[in-house]
């Protein structure tokens, strides 16, 4: 008698033939998106670039060190160095909550995260106007006691956090969510706290993704314009950031000095460009064996 033998039951797929395209469709696609990054971003660069060194060096470097310029880069430097840390433990907490927990009202804070991305920086700013200006909800109250958030820099500090604090978040919470329960799980059941768990095992395992998170975070905060300009008031020397500036000059004709410190904006968010392309030549195992698990 001779027996048959069947496939078994939980025999593998046999593997997808990877798509095909012709070398004509290739070389398209590829055109198209060169194009379109030469276009709207390589071009835009270094026209700033030009324009900011037409004039020399001399007038580039007193663009720069002028008063009021100093004080609007000293001014950016502060909100994010402020704005970026109250971000960092913000998306640590949201992320691991949402990673690693299940609660009633998940959902609501998954959204509640998400809404500066669909929220004009305009409004986001208007808010801070309605709770904390003259005529607000708490500005009446806060008024007596010297306390000034409009116009002011605790106002901006507070409209750049509004805007850029999904970034650390929205970049921890798909890696959390991908690497699971378990490993915390099993330091838990071999006696670890809460603590010795997040800083021994979860940290660890996201270290690369906060590391981009808080790079994208600074680079947004540097660059905020909308809702900065809204509870800035726009007052040289004091509540101008770096974008404010560039306007003011920009309005008043000074050309040579608007596009100066718009390099300066611009470099800085090059050297976060860089930071994070070099970070993932040189640690680019050691991040997707991260994310593999």
């Amino acid at each position: 008698m001779i027996a048959t033998v069947t496939p078994a039951a939980n025999a593998l797929p046999a593997p997808r033939r990877a798509t095909r395209e012709g070398q004509g469709v290739r070389w398209l696609l590829t055109t198209i998106a060169v194009l379109f990054l030469l276009g709207f971003l390589v071009l835009p660069l270094i026209a700033v670039f030009v324009e900011a060194l037409r004039a020399g060096w001399d007038t580039y470097v007193a663009a720069i060190l002028e008063p009021d310029a100093l004080a609007a880069i000293r001014l950016t430097l502060l909100v994010a160095a402020i704005a970026v840390p109250v971000n960092l433990v913000f998306g640590l907490c949201a992320s691991w909550a949402i990673a690693k927990f299940d609660f009633p009202g998940k959902s609501v804070l998954i959204t509640l995260i998400d809404l500066p991305f669909s929220v004009s920086p305009v409004i986001s700013g208007l808010v801070w106007v309605l709770l904390f200006g003259t005529s607000g909800l708490l500005g009446p109250f806060l008024a007596p006691l010297g306390i000034k958030i409009v116009f002011a820099v605790p106002g901006i500090v507070l409209a750049t956090i509004f805007v850029t604090f999904p970034f650390i978040a929205r970049e921890l919470i798909p890696l959390m969510a991908e690497q699971g329960r378990e490993a915390e799980e099993a330091a838990v059941s071999l006696g670890a706290s809460g603590w010795q768990t997040f800083r021994l095992v979860t940290l660890p395992n996201v270290k690369w993704g906060l590391l981009y998170g808080v790079l994208l975070c600074n680079a947004r905060a540097m660059g905020e314009f909308g809702a900065v300009s809204v509870v800035s008031g726009h007052i040289r020397g004091l509540t101008n950031t770096m974008p404010l500036h560039i306007e003011i000059l920009y309005n008043e004709y000074q050309s040579a000095a608007a596009f100066a410190v718009a390099s300066l904006l611009a470099l800085l968010g090059l050297v976060t460009l860089v930071i994070k392309t070099v970070l993932e030549w040189r640690y680019g195992a050691e991040l997707a064996a991260t994310r593999r698990h």
